[in-house]
């Protein structure tokens, strides 16, 4: 099980300032991040913004699936 508050950090210090809460079960993980950055970009690019923060424990398969819920407020 790959720890939440690994993922949490990893999301923070790609998106700066962002509010972030993860949850999961050690298999599928849930994340919702609220950043300021998001401002004026389309749920896609917003969700592309965590993948990046994250995609290496995706492709290594650390983690097997993050759902995201992403907002600016």
């Amino acid at each position: 099980m790959f720890p939440t508050e690994d993922i949490k950090k990893l999301i923070e210090e790609g998106i700066p300032g962002a509010k972030v809460e993860v949850t999961g079960d050690g298999y599928k993980y849930e994340a919702t991040v609220i950043s300021d950055k998001f401002m004026e970009l389309n749920t896609m690019k917003q969700h592309q913004m965590v993948y990046t923060a994250v995609n290496h424990l995706i492709t290594s398969g650390k983690i097997h699936a993050l759902s995201l819920k992403t907002s600016a407020k």
